[in-house]
């Protein structure tokens, strides 16, 4: 395989990537609105936001989504994809103390949130090429 022929995939491979990141990040948005209490307790120990209102998360998890949905068409790319950089950003550095104890619980799952920190960081860094399967 040559060079060209690579590149060449390069658009369904980038593609592959962003539905996999939207896989991950829809339902946690989908959280929000099926088990707010739930969302409530990830925003006060991870976020160190305490007494989030169920409406209040409904609302983020809407905003949420709506990105996520624009990210995974591919909609004003610059904007969605790094809206989602920085929403998983946020997300991979608020879980600290999981990685200090990787063996307690299951701590072990969050370390997954690093190879998909660097494939939102691929997308956005290659949002132009990122031309398979967008509005």
């Amino acid at each position: 395989m040559n060079g060209s022929e690579s590149l060449g995939r390069l658009p369904v491979l980038l593609f592959l990537l962003r539905l996999g990141v939207a896989v991950v990040i829809i339902p946690w948005s989908i959280d929000k609105f099926i088990r707010p209490s739930h969302a409530a307790v990830v925003f006060e120990r991870f976020y160190l936001i305490p007494g989030m209102e169920a409406y209040a998360l409904q609302v983020l998890g809407g905003l949420q989504l709506l990105i996520v949905i624009g990210f995974l068409l591919g909609v004003a790319r610059t904007w969605t994809y790094g809206a989602v950089l920085a929403m998983h950003t946020v997300s991979t550095f608020a879980s600290w103390r999981e990685y200090l104890s990787p063996y307690e619980g299951s701590n072990l799952l969050f370390f997954a949130a690093w190879p998909m920190l660097a494939a939102c960081l691929m997308l956005f860094m290659m949002r132009e090429e990122d031309r398979f399967m967008t509005v």
